[in-house]
């Protein structure tokens, strides 16, 4: 196994002690094509991105030079060195736009990218399933993720709302609930899916086994930031203020995604108690 990464955000002690690695930039074609041409690899995970819709709301560029830009980089090299299937990370928790109250965003549902990092990962999406499949033959599963928590997730920086909570609760810190219109409203409406689901998810795609070029990787149950912190801290047994914050640009106010095709392919998924309860105990443990 071959792990590229910048370390822009991630570890370099995550990575598996029997892989190889190369510290590059997407954005840097020939660094990227070179390894890839080294390892000739079958298949291709291609979770490299820039994540945060707050970033690119501030650095729309930048986001698109990581993200599109990045992502075709990734592309003609595994055209170029006969990769056999790619899977792409992709955003379900952005992609589809407000999702209407009772409703769970289903994958042949109507797009309605609002962010720029909704929009360039959209814009990736019909790369792999347009151009690359049908002028290059590279056959691709866009997996369309929920907001992915769990273990070993990093609390800093643009990190998700599940790792900043628990830590901050663990150290009897208050957290912040930004608002889903005005300020004490609970918050926004979300997805949360487990990191351990995801893997299942992405494993199954490399392996052939998602017959849907579409598949997102969500659980379903929609959780406001206010009933996530209430969890949260029973879990780690800590009781913190919880403050009341503004809403953030780019924030959509409604976000589930309907899970019935990664249920077809997976089985039962984690639920939203069962792992927070797992995420809390690793964050108690460091």
């Amino acid at each position: 196994m071959l792990v590229v990464d910048d370390l822009s955000t991630g570890r370099r002690t995550n990575v598996p002690a029997k892989a190889s690695f190369v510290q590059l930039d997407l954005r840097d074609r020939s660094k990227l094509d070179e390894a890839v041409a080294r390892f000739r690899p079958d298949v291709i995970s291609h979770q490299g991105a820039q994540t945060s819709v707050a970033v690119s709301t501030r650095e729309a560029v930048r986001d698109a030079e990581i993200n599109v830009i990045g992502s075709i980089n990734m592309g003609d090299a595994a055209v170029a060195h006969g990769v056999k299937r790619v899977v792409f990370a992709s955003t379900g928790g952005a992609i589809y736009g407000e999702v209407p109250e009772g409703a769970r965003a289903k994958e042949s549902d109507n797009t309605s990218p609002l962010s720029p990092y909704a929009c360039s990962k959209f814009a990736f999406e019909k790369y792999l399933l347009g151009y690359y499949a049908k002028e290059r033959g590279l056959k691709s599963t866009v997996l369309r993720y929920a907001n992915v928590y769990g273990p070993r997730q990093d609390p800093h920086g643009e990190a998700g709302v599940v790792a900043i909570f628990a830590q901050r609760i663990k150290a009897k810190q208050s957290v912040q609930v930004n608002a889903r219109k005005a300020p004490g409203d609970g918050g926004c409406i979300r997805d949360y899916v487990f990191v351990g689901d995801v893997v299942r998810a992405n494993m199954a795609a490399l392996e052939g086994r998602v017959s849907h070029p579409i598949m997102n990787v969500g659980a379903g149950e929609p959780t406001t930031t206010q009933q996530l912190a209430d969890l949260l801290q029973q879990e780690l047994g800590n009781q913190v203020a919880v403050n009341d914050g503004p809403r953030r640009e780019g924030d959509l106010e409604r976000s589930v995604l309907d899970p019935t095709l990664a249920l077809g392919v997976l089985g039962k998924l984690t639920s939203l108690q069962q792992g927070l309860a797992a995420t809390a105990r690793w964050f108690q443990q460091q």
